[in-house]
C-alpha cells in the first residue's frame, strides 16, 4: 500500500518501488499500460491491471465448488449459487465425478446437477449417469438464468384432462380391477431399472395425474421440491404396475419408502384420480389382529365375522349401521381378556359358550364390567344373526351398570413446567387445556378461524381466551409461520406431515412423550371450578359443554367422604 495516499498499491515490488504513480516524488506520473492485456486503465502493481493482477480484488476465479469462471475474492471464490448450495448441504464424495464437494440429496456435487440439467431432455427426468460420462461444460458464474416454460398447449391439450384423455385413461380395462391377473412369482423391483424408468417420461399415469397435481399443489401449498418427488414418485409406481391401464395398489404405494419416494401425498393423488386400490389395513384391523393372533381357528373366523359387520354394516337380519371405530376399539378391548381365558380354558368355539360362562366371566371384570358387557352382547347377537351359534346366551340380559371414577387433582409443579416448555405447539396445547379445557378432539380439530379478537369459538360457544393462553397462542402462530409459511393447512395445530395437506393432526399430537394426559389436565381444570363455585353445576355445564349427568360426577367430589376430614373439605394440592 502506497504510505502517503493510502489508497493505491505501489507501484512496482521488484524491483521496490514505494509510492504509486501519483505519489512519487516530482509526479504524479501517468502509469504504464497493463502488460498482460494492454489495457491503460486500472492499473494496480507490478506492471499489471486490476484484472490482472492476481491479488487485486477484481482479479476473476473460478468457483470453488461448480467450477464456474468469474468469481472474486472477496467472495471467498465462491458463486451465488454455491453459497446456498454450501449452507443447505453435507461435504461428502460425489458418486458421478468422484470429487470432494457439497452434495445434495441425489448424492451429485452441483457442477453434475447443472450438467444434467444442461442435457435434460424435455419431458425426462435427469439423467445424471448418463450426462456426467463424458465430462462437463463449465460455464460462467451467477450467469444461471430460468429456465424457459413449457410450449404453448394446443386446443386439444388445453381441455379437461378426463376428456382429454377419455381414450387412454388408466385405470381402464380387463386389467384394471382389483382382482385382476394374478402374479405368478413376487419379486422386488430391481432399483437400477426402477431408477432408469423414472428417468423417462410416463405418458400414461404421469400425464393423467398431471392436473390433480398441480390442483393438490395450488390447493395445499406444497413447495416445487414437494411437486417434483410427487411426480417421480408416479414414475417409479409405473414400475409396480402389472399393465398400463392397472390401478395401483396402496401397499404398492408403501414400497416407495426404500426408493426415497413421497407416500402420502401420492396416495391423496391416485386416490383422487381414482387409481388407488384401497388394500391397506385399517388402525382396528390392525388391533383385532394383534389381539386375536393366538385364538383358535373357529373363534377367530367367528370374531372376522363380527368384526366385518361391525366396520361395514349389515344389510340382512339384524340389520346394523356401521359403528364408530372408537366403540368398536371399546367392544374389542372390553371382550379380549374374556375369550382368551376362554380360549385357555378349552373353548373352541363361540357355540359352546353358556349364559354362567359369560356371567362368570363378567363377575370377574370389575373395572370394564359395563364395556365387557355390551361387547359380548353385539358378539353373540351378530353370531345368532348369522347362525353361526345355535342360541344367543346374553339375551335378556340386563346391561351392567356404568361404572364410575372420582376424578382428582394433578400436581400442579407438574402442570406449570409443561406450560413453561420451550416447544410452543406443547405450550399451547397445555394451555388450551388447563385452561378452558378442550376434548383432545377438539384441539386436533381447531382452525385458525375459530380464533378471532382473543375469543374461541367451539360450536355455539364464546370462550374468552385467558391471557396465559394469548401468550402461548401468538408463540405458536410466529413458530408456525417460520416453519411453514407456505402451508395452507386451516387447522391451528399442523406438523410436518399435515402442514403439506389439509387434514388434522392426530389427536395424539403433541401430547407423545408429556407425562400429562389431556383428559387427566381437562378433568383436574373442571375439579377446581366445580370446587370454587362451591357445586354451581349450571355454571359447569355452561362453561365446559358438559351433561347434567357428566357434571353431577365432579359435583360428587364436593362432599365425598373420602375427600372429607370431620365435615371439612380436603383442600386441593
Amino acid at each position: 500500500m502506497c504510505p502517503r495516499c493510502q489508497i493505491n498499491r505501489v507501484a512496482w515490488v521488484h524491483p521496490r518501488v514505494a509510492y504509486c504513480y501519483d505519489c512519487l516524488p516530482g509526479g504524479p506520473f501517468t502509469a504504464p499500460p497493463c502488460s498482460k492485456c494492454g489495457t491503460s486503465m486500472d492499473y494496480f502493481s507490478q506492471g499489471l491491471c486490476a484484472n490482472c493482477h492476481p491479488g487485486s480484488p477484481q482479479y476473476p476465479g473460478s468457483c470453488r465448488g461448480c467450477l464456474a469462471w468469474g468469481v472474486y475474492r472477496r467472495y471467498n471464490w465462491t458463486c451465488w449459487q454455491c453459497r446456498w448450495w454450501r449452507s443447505h448441504n453435507p461435504e461428502g464424495i460425489c458418486d458421478y465425478c468422484g470429487r470432494a464437494a457439497r452434495i445434495g440429496e441425489r448424492r451429485a456435487c452441483r457442477l453434475c446437477l447443472e450438467q444434467a440439467r444442461m442435457l435434460q431432455e424435455p419431458g425426462h427426468g435427469l439423467d445424471l449417469a448418463g450426462a456426467n460420462q463424458a465430462g462437463h461444460q463449465l460455464f460462467f458464474a451467477n450467469m444461471t438464468f430460468a429456465r424457459r416454460g413449457a410450449p404453448p398447449l394446443s386446443p386439444d391439450q388445453r381441455a379437461p384432462w378426463k376428456r382429454r384423455d377419455k381414450n387412454t385413461l388408466p385405470g381402464n380395462g380387463p386389467a384394471a380391477e382389483a382382482d385382476g391377473q394374478m402374479t405368478l412369482f413376487d419379486l422386488a423391483p430391481d432399483p437400477a431399472a426402477l431408477a432408469a424408468r423414472a428417468r423417462l417420461e410416463d405418458r400414461d399415469l404421469t400425464r393423467y395425474c398431471a392436473a390433480i397435481v398441480r390442483e393438490h399443489a395450488a390447493r395445499a401449498g406444497w413447495s416445487k421440491r414437494q411437486r417434483n418427488d410427487v411426480t417421480r414418485s408416479l414414475r417409479l409406481l409405473q414400475g409396480f404396475r402389472l399393465s398400463p391401464t392397472a390401478k395401483i395398489r396402496a401397499t404398492d404405494v408403501l414400497q416407495l419408502r426404500q426408493y426415497s419416494g413421497n407416500v402420502i401425498s401420492t396416495i391423496d393423488v391416485l386416490a383422487a384420480a381414482g387409481l388407488l386400490i384401497e388394500d391397506r389395513p385399517t388402525r382396528i384391523e390392525r388391533y383385532f389382529a394383534a389381539k386375536t393372533s393366538t385364538l383358535p381357528p373357529v373363534m377367530k373366523d367367528q370374531l372376522e365375522v363380527w368384526l366385518q359387520v361391525l366396520t361395514s354394516g349389515a344389510h340382512q337380519a339384524p340389520r346394523q349401521i356401521p359403528r364408530d371405530p372408537g366403540t368398536i376399539r371399546a367392544h374389542i378391548m372390553g371382550i379380549e381378556p374374556i375369550i382368551h381365558a376362554w380360549a385357555e380354558a378349552g373353548f373352541q368355539s363361540f357355540a359352546e359358550v353358556t349364559r354362567a360362562d359369560i356371567t362368570a366371566a363378567l363377575d370377574e371384570t370389575r373395572v370394564r364390567r359395563h364395556v365387557a358387557g355390551n361387547g359380548l352382547k353385539s358378539l353373540f347377537t351378530t353370531l345368532k344373526g348369522r347362525r353361526l351359534i345355535f342360541a344367543n346366551p346374553t339375551r335378556g340380559m340386563k346391561a351392567s351398570p356404568k361404572g364410575s371414577t372420582i376424578p382428582f387433582a394433578l400436581d400442579v409443579a407438574v402442570i406449570r413446567e409443561e406450560l413453561n416448555s420451550p416447544n410452543p405447539v406443547v405450550a399451547l396445547a397445555v394451555a388450551l387445556v388447563a385452561f378452558h379445557a378442550l376434548t383432545k378432539k377438539q384441539l386436533s380439530e381447531l382452525r385458525l378461524t375459530d380464533i378471532s379478537d382473543g375469543h374461541l369459538v367451539l360450536g355455539n360457544r364464546d370462550i374468552p381466551l385467558a391471557a396465559p393462553v394469548r401468550t402461548r397462542l401468538a408463540a405458536w402462530l410466529d413458530q408456525r409461520n417460520r416453519t411453514w409459511p407456505g402451508s395452507a393447512n386451516p387447522h391451528l395445530l399442523i406438523n410436518r406431515r399435515t402442514a403439506p395437506r389439509l387434514l388434522p393432526v392426530s389427536r395424539q399430537y403433541p401430547w407423545a412423550g408429556l407425562t400429562l394426559r389431556p383428559q387427566a389436565l381437562r378433568e383436574d381444570r373442571i375439579l377446581h371450578e366445580i370446587h370454587a363455585t362451591g357445586g354451581d353445576i349450571r355454571r359447569i355445564c355452561d362453561l365446559f359443554g358438559l351433561s347434567v349427568e357428566g357434571a353431577t360426577r365432579y359435583l360428587n367430589t364436593v362432599e365425598h367422604p373420602d375427600l372429607t376430614l370431620e365435615g371439612e373439605q380436603v383442600p386441593r394440592t
